[in-house]
């Protein structure tokens, strides 16, 4: 996983892609109270990663790495890859599917996790928000993540 930037700046080269730099974020959870009885109410969320995309007429193509604090005080790390669809001039719906470590979820155990994601578009930046369904034994509580991707040109 430690060469993965390097990887990604080469296939952003040689496929006139883009590269940007995740920025987490933030997290909000839909059961407040449970989230802090149960020691995951931690909702920011710093951390770094990198995005490589191929933007296409109505697609944008990506993938993900990075690490980030996670709402149980633990890092994060996570690689992925997905696809959004350009619903408006800057509004994206899609989804991705994320290999994801933590000690907080799934009993500590590396998983793979298919997400919804949504994003708008400022050009020079791109607000990412993602859904984390709560999954019986993986994740206790339905929570939206925040991140900032900040694109290099």
């Amino acid at each position: 996983m430690r060469f993965l930037p390097l990887v990604l700046i080469l296939i952003s080269t040689a496929c006139r892609a883009d590269l940007g730099l995740n920025v987490y974020g933030l997290s909000w959870h839909f059961d407040q109270d449970k989230a802090k009885e149960i020691g995951v109410d931690n909702q920011v969320n710093p951390g770094l990663g990198v995005r490589w995309r191929k933007v296409e007429e109505r697609w944008d193509w990506f993938a993900d790495a990075g690490f980030y604090r996670d709402s149980g005080r633990n890092t994060a790390t996570l690689a992925g890859a997905g696809a959004l669809w350009h619903v408006g001039a800057s509004a994206r719906l899609g989804g991705a599917l994320a290999v994801l470590h933590s000690d907080t979820y799934n009993q500590g155990k590396t998983f793979i996790a298919p997400l919804p994601v949504a994003a708008w578009d400022f050009r020079h930046a791109t607000l990412n928000v993602v859904y984390l369904p709560k999954v019986h034994e993986v994740n206790d509580i339905n929570t939206l993540g925040f991140w900032l991707t900040v694109w290099l040109r």
